[in-house]
C-alpha cells in the first residue's frame, strides 16, 4: 500500500528553500522506491506551499526518514518556515490510474 506525506508551511524566504530543495535532491542518487515529489504554491497566498512526498509504502518512508540527511534537511527547513511545516502522513486507499 502507498503512502503520502504531506508537508504544509509558509515561508518569506521561497529561493532559499528552492536552493535547499535542490541541494537535497542533488544528494538523493538513487531515490527511494516509488518515490516522488511534488512541490505547489498557494495561488491566493504566495507565501504557502504545500509540498506532496510519495513513496511506496509506510515501511520505506520510515526507513527514508531515519536517514541523518533527512533529519538535517527537515531541521534546516524548518528553519526557512515562518509558519509550519506541519507534517500530514497518509496511507494510500485508492490510486486511479493504478
Amino acid at each position: 500500500m502507498g503512502f503520502v506525506q504531506i508537508i504544509e508551511y509558509e515561508t518569506e524566504q521561497p529561493d532559499e528553500m528552492q536552493a535547499l530543495g535542490d541541494s537535497r535532491i542533488a544528494q538523493l542518487g538513487d531515490a527511494p522506491e516509488g518515490f516522488r515529489l511534488t512541490v505547489t504554491q498557494d495561488r491566493e497566498n504566495p507565501k504557502r506551499f504545500v509540498t506532496i512526498v510519495e513513496f511506496a509504502s509506510y515501511e520505506v518512508a520510515m526507513a527514508n526518514s531515519e536517514s541523518p540527511e533527512v533529519d538535517e534537511f527537515a531541521r534546516q527547513m524548518a528553519a526557512l518556515c515562518s509558519n509550519g511545516p506541519r507534517f500530514h502522513n497518509l496511507d494510500v486507499k485508492r490510486s486511479v490510474p493504478a
